[in-house]
């Protein structure tokens, strides 16, 4: 197995959503193994992130699509079937994803919702890397349908699918099943995903461990970083700084080097 065999691909999610992970992504972009982030386009810090990503043009930002767990870009009233009474995504999975795909006055509310996430991260000017949606949501056929309808449009060329090796559980085929769909579709999608099984603590021996260990192909090691834990919004149990300690450690350094690092856009 050689070096040009396995390409892979670093990327931090959240990218916006406060100050300490911008920080994160831009202090593990420079001294560390960090080569893509996912922005957050609604989130409290995403203009702080546009700024830092400006200044960093070998990062490849992509778009995080936020349709749960989150603010929407539109104003509330406009997508009222998707938002709770605090104008919010409503945090229940299984009965946002019912109601999306039960009820048309929803699905064209989600449609009009992940436009403006697409319009908003073109306004910023950066080159669209890649795309994924929080809590990999996009698993949702009905989202995942409506991400590449719109996607297209604005230049999408490759998405992240959580396709985990060992991973098992209800979304395994759910992601199998979307990879193939969008390798139908012409878009660049990774052989193998690592980050859903270690969320919130893919510390610098776990992520070493899957650096040694990776198999032939296009793989994505997504993680959480921050330079604090307790900033606001953050999830209980992770460890960001863990997490972006993991990116900067020396030893994953040097083993990131017999890679083919790389983001999505030069890949596609």
């Amino acid at each position: 197995m050689g070096p040009a065999l396995r390409s892979l691909i670093v990327t931090a999610d959240d990218f916006g959503a406060h100050e300490s992970v911008n920080e994160a992504v831009e202090r593990g972009h420079v001294d560390g193994i960090l080569t893509a982030a996912s922005l957050m386009v609604g989130a409290p810090a995403a203009a702080d992130a546009v700024a830092r990503a400006r200044r960093l043009p070998r990062l490849g930002v992509g778009l995080h699509l936020v349709l749960v767990e989150g603010r929407p870009v539109l104003p509330p009233r406009e997508i009222p079937d998707l938002v709770d009474a605090s104008g919010c995504f409503r945090s229940d999975m299984v009965a946002s994803a019912i109601n999306i795909f039960l009820r048309p006055r929803a699905r064209r509310q989600l449609a009009a919702e992940i436009e403006a996430q697409f319009a908003a991260f073109a306004a910023t000017g950066l080159p669209l890397d890649h795309v994924n949606a929080h809590k990999h949501f996009h698993l949702h056929p009905t989202i995942a349908g409506t991400v590449l309808r719109v996607g297209r449009r604005f230049g999408m060329r490759a998405v992240r699918v959580p396709v985990e090796p060992g991973a098992g559980g209800i979304a395994a085929p759910f992601a199998r099943a979307l990879q193939r769909r969008l390798r139908r579709a012409g878009m660049t999608v990774p052989d193998q995903v690592y980050g859903l099984a270690d969320s919130g603590r893919m510390t610098a021996a776990r992520l070493g461990a899957i650096i040694a260990a990776l198999p032939d192909g296009l793989s994505e090691i997504y993680l959480h970083p921050a330079t604090r834990d307790d900033w606001p919004g953050n999830t209980a149990g992770y460890r960001y700084t863990d997490e972006f300690a993991a990116l900067t450690t020396p030893a994953n350094r040097a083993a990131a080097t017999t890679l083919n690092t790389a983001r999505f856009i030069t890949l596609a």
